[in-house]
């Protein structure tokens, strides 16, 4: 399958998503992916991901010996680890360098890791045989997220596993109440996406690709939904 260029407004948010991690939020990302305490909306937030990760885990080989995987998005890097556990060779990639320096200072002693700072499609980084995008494409639109799909897909020859932030009211709304602040004091912003839709373009761009099993998982302020999608 041929695979679109990626688009600008990808480009850009990607970048917004760089700076955000790297110079404001490194901190609190470090906090909220360890054990430290937290205030409880971060708690929810933690509990949700926590689950989402070990879902998204329950859907791959309990033995990976000889598989390889990309996290796609590793951020500091809890999935990549629990990977390269089973025996996986797991690539490990993120945009924000300061997230992958905890990650890195987080391996386990004996676990062989690949840490990359860089772009998800980068297409030196080869084929797999799993590739896994938790919440790393929950800030782009459903037109991108599917381009993206597109370029993972032509290097995955099992299944990818990704998450999106699913339209619900209260994320509808959230994501309208987040324009309002200053744009200094945003984050970059969620983007909320119909699953009706996403299906719809899966189908269009990946004609020989399968949609799989399909699970939300909400938690306080964390709402999150994942697909599984078989290349063919």
């Amino acid at each position: 399958m041929a695979s679109a260029a990626p688009s600008s407004t990808y480009a850009d948010r990607r970048t917004s998503l760089e700076t955000y991690f790297d110079r404001t939020a490194s901190k609190t990302w470090e906090q909220l992916t360890s054990d430290a305490p937290v205030s409880g909306i971060r708690a929810t937030v933690r509990a949700g991901r926590n689950r989402m990760r070990d879902m998204l885990l329950s859907w791959l080989p309990a033995d990976m010996t000889g598989l390889r995987l990309l996290d796609a998005g590793c951020g500091t890097g809890a999935l990549a680890v629990e990977a390269a556990r089973r025996g996986a060779e797991v690539v490990a990639i993120d945009v924000a360098r300061s997230l992958v320096e905890v990650a890195h200072h987080r391996t386990p002693s004996g676990l062989k890791i690949d840490w990359r700072v860089g772009d998800l499609l980068d297409p030196s980084l080869g084929r797999f045989d799993h590739i896994v995008a938790m919440d790393s494409l929950i800030h782009y639109r459903a037109f991108d997220i599917v381009d993206v799909l597109s370029g993972l897909a032509d290097r995955t020859d099992g299944s990818l596993l990704f998450t999106f932030a699913p339209s619900t009211r209260p994320l509808v709304v959230m994501h309208a109440i987040g324009k309002l602040f200053p744009r200094g004091n945003r984050s970059p912003a969620i983007e909320p996406v119909r699953e009706r839709l996403l299906r719809t373009l899966i189908d269009g761009a990946m004609p020989s690709a399968r949609i799989g099993r399909s699970e939300r998982i909400g938690s306080g302020f964390y709402t999150s939904h994942a697909l599984e999608v078989m290349p063919g």
